[in-house]
Order: structure tokens, then sequence, then C-alpha cells
């Protein structure tokens, strides 16, 4: 078995990449797919990912031997900060290795992996090295995360650019209604402002609402 792997990024920090991984993952699951989750790169944390913990609350799927084996978590730094710099906070740099052994072993039991980045795309994870260089190496379809919030057009529409300069697959954005504008006029305008676009310049994209938690 040989999964796919989505990568799942965000138009900006605070978008809510790591609700709508493990959203997406608890549909899929339901739905009769295989997923397991992975985070890429964890900042902000000592041992364990709180990313990788919400995620598998979001599914209710308790933890999983995958976790245990830190092959959802294979890089943790302790500096809440980008990768970059919680590097050099740590003294170490990222194993790049490491982290490909981790996503091929998780892809060899799972149909699908939900890789979830940190931060946007243009996120440095070294010095020379951006998020988006790590995309075009690997050639990971990718989940955009967006909002309704003030600003989200311009960053979407940034973040899609960037996308289609470096020749990467959208394979969908998701529409992350948890991160709302306060607005309703601003929101409706900018979900309907955004369909449109990606229509028009991503017609083969999909586009995924993520519902609103109470």
């Amino acid at each position: 078995m040989s999964a796919q792997i989505y990568f799942v990024s965000g138009i900006d920090t605070g978008i809510g990449k790591t609700y709508v991984t493990g959203y997406l993952a608890k549909i899929w699951r339901e739905q009769g797919r295989n997923v397991i989750t992975q985070k890429l790169i964890q900042t902000g944390n000592v041992d364990v990912s709180e990313d990788i913990e919400k995620h598998r609350e979001i599914m209710g799927c308790g933890w999983l031997e995958e976790d245990t084996q830190k092959l959802t978590m294979p890089e943790i730094f302790s500096y809440p900060a980008s990768p970059h710099l919680a590097t050099r906070i740590d003294g170490r740099s990222i194993d790049f290795a490491k982290i490909e052994q981790a996503t091929q072993q998780l892809s060899s039991s799972y149909e699908v992996v939900l890789l979830e980045g940190a931060g946007g795309l243009m996120v440095p994870l070294t010095t020379q090295y951006l998020t988006i260089d790590y995309l075009v190496d690997k050639k990971y379809p990718i989940i955009l995360v967006s909002s309704g919030r003030l600003g989200s057009i311009n960053h979407t529409l940034l973040s899609l650019e960037a996308l289609k300069h470096r020749g990467l697959e959208l394979y969908a954005l998701a529409y992350n209604l948890n991160a709302e504008s306060d607005d309703e006029l601003i929101s409706r305008d900018t979900s309907a402002y955004l369909k449109k676009y990606l229509s028009q310049h991503f017609p083969s994209a999909k586009w995924i609402d993520i519902p609103f938690i109470e």
C-alpha cells in the first residue's frame, strides 16, 4: 500500500490548519478511508506534538501506536517560533531524512496521510529553505486553509499565486468557518469572491467548507 499524501498549509498563522487537518481525517475515516495525520515540524513543544494531540481529540480515535513511535511527530522543537528560529534556539538542525522516512512508513500502512505544515507556504524551515521549496521537492498536492476574516482574500490569492508560480497542485481550498470575520457582510463576500476565483483559476480544485464549532 502507498498512501495519497496531502500537505495541509494555511494562508497565515492561526487560520486553523490543525482543526482542519483533524476534521478532514475524522470525516474521511467516517467515510471508510484509512487516514492518519502527521505534523511536518512541531515548534513550541517538548516530546509530544500538541497538534497531533488535537488531531486525535477531533478524530475521537485516541492515541495511536504511530504516535507513540513518534512517526507522526518526527521533529519537535521547544521554542514557539518559525522552524528556522526554533532550530537555532534548540541548537540542532531539522533531520529531513527522518521526516521523509516517517512519512513513508505511514504511507505504507494507510490509505491517506494528511501532513500538516507549520504556518504558511513561505515559512522558512531553514535560513535557505522554505516550506514551499519542500513542497516543490515532494510534489504533494496541497490543501490550503483559508477563511472569511478581513484580509483573507489578499492572503489567499498571494498563496494561490505562489502555488501556481511553483507549478504545485492545489487539491482543495478548505474554507474554515471557525476563523470568520465578525462582520457577516465581509464573510459572505469573501466566500463568494474566493469561490469564483477558484473556479476561474483552479477549476480542478475542490472547495471544502469546514463547519463552525459551537
